[in-house]
């Protein structure tokens, strides 16, 4: 009964990780192969063989494989940059570089559009080219918006990795005579490859995951991937979820395989680089003309990733009559007010619902987190268990499990009748984004020290009291972080109400797409604009949090 007693808190919190991750997950394999009550691997196959899902799949390999390649391009030379040379002070373009990670992808890909179409922004700025960028819709400017959201996870990695790589190492090597070429080739990469295999395969599977950037340009150049595939089974007419379920499942299980392939080179291709000793790092000084370039770089790659697509926005979100477009006069204001104002209904309730959702999921995942957290302190072996349980949504794509969240809450509707509600989208909020407080309560937790736990069992106070007292204001940064992030992700996430929402139930993603599909354009550039500002106010407020 005692053994029973230690442990309920972890069965618990076990049972409730298992209801709300694990079994939507094990629903969506259950509806991809049993067929009216009995094993049927034939209905999967069929769906696989379909035709074009085949090349869809083949077109989500290639723009992963595309996607890695260009952020590489852009990622390294600017790690270079950032870590071994004079620019390694210049600490600005770190917040700089995050703007495009910050920015919801179906956003910048909006602006992209908007700039490049056919009498678009472009061809306003460049009269000798009415017909905006042809080429830019194609998959080359597909790989281009995408790369450009997520090159910063390889630039942090590999600056990272770079800065811990010892000066006294290039040094040795070139006071032996290697020139800078033989350096790079013998020493620095292959001290970069564990980090770059796990930059790469986790923009893979990021590319993979996409959903918004392939909805809004993709589909304009026929180029289908898995999640708008899964998406269109989903909630197109003919719903299929069975062929929803076939493709999750593919998509999860290479997902999956790729997470243990970038354990397995983690663990094989990691080196030792800081030691005991402190280490000098030497900034190698750039010549006027190397200088200029870095600099030229810099600054086609902020107009490329910042001022296109901001610009599109902005000057879109400001247009009075398009048919005009940048002439003067024809600027206003109305749209922000429009928004705001009692006629439009549907901006004010899709802005409420997103904070709301924001609100109310953060806060749950405040608490379920730091319980998880805790009960995994508590119980080391089973603790590993539930951490992975709470950390497998991160490793999996958004709209998987989305469709898993439909399948299972559809099946116990006449138990629990959430689907439908907004309760429903609330508890997907917080699966979706649960992983984000666990690893900022586990981060805060890592610095707090046993000992003053032990201290306060010692003087006699109660679990409680210690967690009140002691634990509670120590982990609260991690805390206050983990929902900040969790509310900045809810406001701006688009798969999880475009499938799962209730019916005429908008947010402010939901209604930026509805307005961009509908050629509002300008009121929906409004509402991305101020969708941003709320993003960057809470990431900045965010960031000054955890300075103090």
């Amino acid at each position: 009964m005692n053994l029973l007693k230690k442990k309920l808190d972890s069965l618990l919190v076990g049972l409730v990780l298992l209801f709300l991750v694990v079994m939507p997950l094990l629903t969506i394999f259950v509806k991809a192969v049993v067929i009216d009550d009995s094993l049927d691997f034939s209905y999967a196959a069929t769906a696989l063989l379909e035709e074009g899902n085949l090349s869809m799949i083949g077109n989500s390999l290639l723009l992963g494989l595309l996607v890695v390649i260009t952020s590489t391009a852009i990622a390294m030379p600017l790690a270079y940059l950032f870590s071994r040379t004079e620019f390694a002070t210049k600490k600005h373009f770190d917040l700089l570089f995050l703007i495009p990670f910050m920015t919801p992808p179906y956003i910048a890909s909006m602006g992209w559009i908007l700039f490049m179409q056919k009498r678009g922004l472009f061809a306003q700025l460049f009269p000798a080219f009415p017909n905006g960028v042809p080429a830019f819709f194609t998959l080359g400017g597909l790989v281009l918006v995408m790369s450009l959201h997520l090159f910063p996870f390889m630039l942090t990695l590999l600056r990272n990795a770079m800065a811990n790589i010892p000066s006294s190492l290039e040094e040795s090597a070139a006071v032996m005579g290697a020139p800078f070429s033989v350096r790079m080739r013998k020493i620095f990469l292959p001290l970069l490859l564990g980090n770059y295999a796990i930059g790469a395969l986790l923009i893979f599977v990021k590319t993979l995951s996409e959903y918004g950037t392939p909805y809004t340009l993709g589909r304009r150049i026929g180029f289908d991937v898995f999640t708008t595939s899964i998406h269109r089974y989903a909630a197109v007419a003919p719903v299929s979820f069975g062929k929803a379920a076939v493709l999750a499942s593919v998509l999860v299980t290479i997902c999956l395989l790729l997470w243990m392939v970038q354990n397995a080179i983690t663990t094989r291709k990691s080196y030792s680089l800081v030691g005991g000793k402190g280490k000098r790092m030497t900034l190698t000084p750039l010549s006027p003309l190397a200088k200029a370039i870095a600099w030229g770089y810099l600054a086609f790659l902020l107009l490329l990733s910042i001022v296109i697509p901001y610009f599109s926005i902005i000057s879109t979100s400001l247009i009075k009559l398009r048919g005009f477009g940048l002439s003067a006069g024809n600027f206003t204001l109305s749209h922000y007010a429009e928004l705001f104002s009692e006629t439009e209904n549907d901006a004010l309730s899709a802005i409420g619902n997103s904070l709301f959702l924001g609100i109310a999921s953060a806060t749950l995942c405040a608490i379920l987190g730091t319980l998880i957290v805790l009960t995994v302190r508590r119980h080391k072996k089973s603790g590993k268990i539930l951490e992975a349980q709470s950390l497998l949504p991160e490793m999996l794509p958004g709209i998987v499990l989305v469709i898993g969240i439909m399948l299972f809450w559809n099946d116990i509707y006449s138990l629990l009748p959430l689907y439908n509600t907004m309760a429903i989208l609330v508890i997907t909020y917080v699966i979706l984004f649960l992983p984000y407080t666990v690893q900022y309560v586990t981060s805060a937790f890592t610095q707090m020290s046993e000992s003053l736990s032990e201290a306060g069992r010692v003087f006699g106070g109660s679990a409680f009291y210690i967690f009140r007292h002691i634990t509670l204001p120590l982990i609260l940064k991690g805390v206050c972080a983990g929902w900040m992030m969790t509310f900045i992700i809810s406001v701006r996430e688009l798969v999880a109400p475009s499938l799962i929402a209730p019916p005429n139930t908008l947010v402010i993603s939901t209604y930026i797409m509805r307005e961009f599909e509908q050629d509002s354009v300008s009121l929906g550039m409004s509402m991305a604009v101020l969708c941003v500002a709320i993003t960057v106010s809470a990431l900045m407020i965010l960031k000054r949090r955890m300075r103090l």
